[in-house]
């Protein structure tokens, strides 16, 4: 009986830790994903200005002035092939 008590309190405080786990509560983790989502706006508002048919020069132009501040270098911390 003991061992199922113990088991018991084992799974619920494992239940417990994982649900704690899934809220972030650091400030610092905060603000990385404040940042992931305004870097994915600015890389969103790219994408748009290239379905509009604006030259790639003017959308890179637009999306290094949204992403000033916010990620290395003139893509906005993302590179690809073209």
């Amino acid at each position: 009986m003991k061992k199922y008590v113990l088991v018991l309190c084992v799974l619920v405080l494992g239940s417990a830790m994982v649900f704690a786990a899934d809220k972030p509560a650091d400030k610092e983790l905060q603000g990385d994903i404040a940042r992931h989502r305004a870097i994915a706006a600015a890389h969103e508002g790219a994408a748009k200005c290239l379905e509009s048919g604006k030259k790639d020069e003017e959308c890179e132009k637009q999306l290094e002035v949204a992403c000033k501040g916010l990620a290395i270098g003139k893509f906005c911390g993302m590179k690809h092939q073209h």
